[in-house]
This record gives structure tokens, sequence and C-alpha cells, in this order.
């Protein structure tokens, strides 16, 4: 008998499964999709060019773009029922996520199994359920505050339809900041939430219960929960001359940073420099702290932990990006879920498309019964 390997904590730089999505390169500080630089991508692309990107393995002509985008457009509306079924659930302080939760799951009631469907069907839905994910919580967030849905625009690009349904924001220059964002968190490996779509897909279940397993992971606070904690961080520093006093305190009570530190990255974190160039525009007050603050973290982090490599993460400019065009904290996980659908939906693809039931093993180490 074959004694399994035993895998570190958490699986970390365990290989799982081949891939041609993307990889994230933490000794780098480098990530792409299908092999093109992800952070560059962002600063260039439309969001639609990089959904195709990563959906069908390669940025679309002008003609496939335009297609495309009158695609996902007219798959951005909501009908009626789901607009019900969302007025009925939401209620004031409703958090839009869990909103999203019912309505996925509704819209995918009746669905067969992606393994018995064809590429295209399975691309269908696919589409269908990342295209109505902005608009379901742009609706959910709107009841939740009592105000009326705003429709959506299948004219409009997906991120800049996306504010304006939200926030009623119309201003392009807060869009193409929020699209850089959205561009830049589409994919990141085998992230939990990744992972745990791509369990879920393996065996061959419906696309709607995939993206369901995937938002499950991907509400913990420690993943895509982190960048309205990481603004709340700064709220409390206030001053950046308090920093310095504040890592102390974290560090002495074993808490973790908000905003700081990586699973993979043991440099800077592309995404988070991308943002910071990108949140510089504003000039704000807020931006100015953050600047401040992310030097004085790095640099009391240096003197308390010599040796430790512990740099701002993407939720830490996320946060700031995010509340420069509009957004409240309570849009901010959301908002991460918008991008992310995209990358849950294209790896749930390719992982029916291998065939193969994930199904590891695990260490038994409690007490032996006689």
């Amino acid at each position: 008998m074959t004694t399994p390997l035993v895998a570190p904590e958490g699986l970390k730089n365990v290989i799982v499964t081949d891939t041609e999505l993307g990889d994230v390169r933490g000794e780098e500080g480098y990530y792409h999709y299908r092999g093109h630089d992800a952070a560059r991508l962002a600063a260039t692309v439309s969001f639609e060019d990089a959904w195709h990107l990563v959906l069908f393995g390669s940025l679309p002509g002008a003609d496939d773009a335009a297609a495309f985008r009158a695609r996902v457009g007219a798959l951005r509306a909501l009908d009626g029922r789901t607009v019900d079924l969302l007025r009925a659930t939401v209620r004031p302080g409703t958090e839009p996520m869990h909103a999203l939760r019912v309505a996925l799951a509704a819209l995918g009631v009746g669905d067969r199994p992606l393994m018995d469907l064809s590429e295209e069907e399975r691309t269908a839905a696919a589409l269908r359920s990342a295209a109505v994910t902005p608009t379901i919580l742009a609706t959910a967030h709107r009841l939740a505050r009592g105000e009326a849905p705003i429709e959506a625009d299948p004219d409009a690009g997906h991120a800049a339809d996306y504010l304006r349904m939200a926030t009623g924001d119309t201003d392009p220059d807060d869009a193409a900041a929020l699209q850089i964002y959205l561009v830049a968190t589409i994919d990141h490996g085998f992230n939990a939430s990744t992972f745990a779509g791509r369990v879920i897909a393996s065996t061959g279940s419906d696309m709607a219960s995939c993206l369901l397993g995937a938002l499950g992971a991907f509400l913990g606070p420690l993943h895509g929960g982190a960048p309205s904690r990481a603004l709340a961080a700064l709220a409390e520093i206030g001053d950046p001359a308090n920093t310095r006093e504040w890592v102390r305190g974290k560090i002495s009570r074993d808490e973790k940073i908000m905003g700081f530190g990586h699973a993979v990255y043991r440099t800077h974190d592309p995404r988070s420099e991308l943002l910071k160039g990108v949140a510089r525009r504003y000039d704000s007050p807020l931006v100015r702290q953050a600047l401040a603050v992310e030097s004085e973290i790095e640099a009391a982090i240096n003197e308390l932990k010599p040796g430790r490599r512990l740099y701002a993460n993407v939720e830490y400019y996320a946060g700031v990006l995010m509340s420069e065009v509009g957004l409240p904290p309570s849009m901010f996980t959301p908002t991460f879920g918008v991008a992310r659908v995209v990358g849950w939906s294209a790896n749930v693809l390719e992982q029916v498309r291998q065939g193969k039931i994930i199904r590891p093993s695990a260490r038994y180490v409690g007490d032996l019964l006689q």
C-alpha cells in the first residue's frame, strides 16, 4: 500500500492541476492572463476585451470586440421575476453579496449539469451568470438603501454601467478608474474561491452551484472581504504619525494588518502598485493619507520584524480607489465580485473540460477506538 504524501498546511505551493488561464509568480511580483501581463492589460484594454481573453483565449479584433460587448450588454438586464425576488429579499442593511447568492440560485433553477451540456451551452451559462452579476449587486445595493433600481444599459461598457447602476455616477474618469480595478482582479491563480468553484465543477455540477461555492469562499474576511477592513484600518489610524504605535499594538496582539501581506507575493503586489498609480490621480486627503500610512507601516514592520517581507496588497488601495469613485464600503466586496465572477466562470469551464473529479485525501489524527 502506498502511503499518501502529506501536503503542507493550506496546500501551500501544491500544484493540483494544469491550467491555461493564468499564473501568479510571487517572487517576481507578476501575474498574467493567458500569457498577457495582467497589470499591463488593466491599464490598456476594456473589461470586455479582458473577459474575452480569459474566456476564449485571445484578445478580440474590432469586430469580435463589438459583438462580444453587445452580447454581454444584452445579458446584463434583469428579468422582472429576479427584480421581484430581490425586492422580496432585500431589507435595509442587507449585504448585496447575500442577495447575489439568492438571485444566482434562483436563476440556476432547472439548469442542467455542465457535463451534460455542449461547449456552446456551457459558455452561454458562464456568460449569463457573469453578465448579470453587476446588475444584481447594484439593484440589491439600491434596494437596501431604499432607492429605486437603475436598469442596465446594454449599450454601455460593463464597468461604466455597473458604476451607474450602483451610484448614478456617469463620470467617464471614474468609470475608467474602476475599469482598471476590475480588469486587474478578474483572476489570480488558485485562490480559495477559484479552487472551491473548480472542486464543484470537477463533479460535473451546474454553473450556478459552481459559482455559489466560489462565492461562499469569497465572502470570508480573509479573502474577498478584505478591502473594507483595510479602509477601516486607515480610519482607525487617522493621522499617519499614529501608524507606528498602531502597528506595534497589532504585532504585540498577534493581529493581522489588513491590506498587507499576501499568501503568494514576496515582493510588492503588482495590483497594489497599479491601483496606487490610479488613486494618485485623485490627490484627495484619503489618497494622501493612504500613501503616507503605507510607507509608515512598511517601515514599522521592517523595524519590528526584520527580514519579514510584508507589503501592501491589492485590498489596500482597492478600498481607497473604490471610495474615490463613490462606492461605499458595503460595495467593496461586491465590486471585487463583479470582476472575479468572470475568472470563476472561466475556471469552471476549464475544469469541466478536464473531466476528472478532485478527490484528495486527509490524514486522520484522532483516536482509534479498540
